[in-house]
């Protein structure tokens, strides 16, 4: 199998010795984001509410560039320096991601880059058929 980098504009630039995302077959592993708003690469904000947005927004873009959507993520994994915001990141993963979910892991860490409060990462699967519920 080849390996495919993955890039996009439309994501943050990566900042370190990693790519956005790399494709194995029809398997696409995408990097950690944290909140960066790719235009500027500055943190979107303080409040944890659009921080998680824009991780999602961050992971969204990765994963069209990819070709694929968050239909096809099979497994996400989110980083929080406070579990308190677990029921936030519910909330608002349930408006970016339709039935059936992915399998997660979320996982409380003392800290994170650049101070930020939300990271996450995902594997992706891309669809060769529809999928059924």
């Amino acid at each position: 199998m080849t390996k495919e980098i993955i890039h996009t504009d439309q994501a943050p630039q990566v900042i370190g010795t990693y790519s956005q995302a790399v494709k194995v077959g029809n398997t696409v592993y995408l990097s950690g984001q944290i909140p960066l708003d790719p235009a500027t690469m500055e943190i979107v904000d303080s409040d944890i509410r659009i921080q998680i947005q824009q991780v999602f927004d961050n992971l969204q873009a990765v994963a069209e560039a990819a070709g694929g959507d968050f239909f096809d993520i099979v497994k996400i994994t989110i980083y929080l320096t406070d579990l308190a915001h677990f029921p936030i990141v519910n909330e608002i993963m349930g408006d970016y991601f339709p039935p059936p979910y992915p399998v997660r892991a979320v996982v409380g860490v003392s800290a994170l880059p650049k101070g930020v409060a939300v990271e996450m990462d995902a594997i992706m699967v891309l669809r060769e058929e529809e999928y059924t519920a």
